[in-house]
């Protein structure tokens, strides 16, 4: 049976509207209300994980490629503060306007769980913490979501919850992707080619995660009617031996180079 959402769109777009919007004037737009959606999916996601890690741990959670960091103050109110654990926030963005857009979001909120928002890229290894609780990055596009598996992975993160955006020239993976394309005859058509290549880069990126000891799936967690870019990568890691060379037996052939 399908699982009853705990987080409402409802009360998710109402802590938007007054964490975000009411200081400006304004109210919630159709952008806004889709990103509710998202945000309540993935809040119910991550209560489900928060529930798998056991009470004697302390929690740390990183919002990765945060933006305004919706989801990790919202993580820390909705989800952190009512279990009582202790518990805090690190939000990574590099835009110093949506960090100020974050302090000012944390002052309102008033939760008891600290949340700390750092002006950094997310190659800075010192940004990061040393094994997160729970990795989560929404929509982080381009290089974005490999440099979050690449720091999820160096920092020993228990959890990873990614929801990759974009694929562009930035991503280290597309020149070899667009290689495979030609080489398959997958013609130039713009919506064809991009799904191709989408598809390669997303298998790149689960099984690079498998390789380094995380059971992870693909899983649809929004409608595509919300978002196309509706795939969350949802990782646990697991340490497991065999999971780990067929996942780099895995690589191997997808990019088609020496084991």
């Amino acid at each position: 049976m399908p699982q009853i959402p705990k987080f409402s769109v409802q009360e998710v777009g109402q802590w938007l509207q007054r964490l975000y919007i009411e200081a400006a004037g304004a109210t919630l737009r159709d952008e806004d209300r889709r990103k509710a959606v998202e945000v309540a999916a993935l809040l119910d996601e991550l209560s489900r994980e928060v529930g798998r890690i056991g009470k004697a741990h302390d929690l740390c959670l990183v919002d990765a490629a945060s933006g305004k960091s919706y989801l990790g103050l919202l993580a820390a109110k909705l989800v952190l503060e009512p279990t009582g654990r202790s518990a805090r926030v690190v939000c990574i963005e590099r835009n110093a306007a949506f960090v100020a857009h974050t302090h000012r979001a944390v002052t309102v909120l008033a939760s008891t769980i600290p949340v700390a928002c750092q002006c950094a890229e997310l190659k800075q290894r010192d940004a990061w913490p040393q094994s997160p609780s729970i990795v989560i990055g929404l929509h982080a596009c381009g290089n974005a979501s490999d440099e979050i598996i690449a720091q999820s992975i160096a920092t020993s993160a228990r959890t990873v919850l990614l929801v990759p955006c974009c694929v562009g020239a930035g991503v280290a993976r597309v020149k070899d992707a667009e290689a495979l394309a030609d080489e398959a005859g997958v013609p130039r058509a713009a919506p064809i080619r991009r799904r191709y290549i989408h598809a390669l880069i997303e298998s790149d990126r689960l099984l690079t995660l498998e390789a380094a000891g995380y059971q992870t799936e693909a899983v649809e967690f929004v409608a595509p009617t919300i978002t196309p870019y509706n795939t969350m990568l949802r990782a646990r890691r697991v340490g497991e031996a065999n999971r780990m060379a067929k996942a780099r037996e895995d690589l191997a052939r997808l990019w088609k180079t020496p084991d």
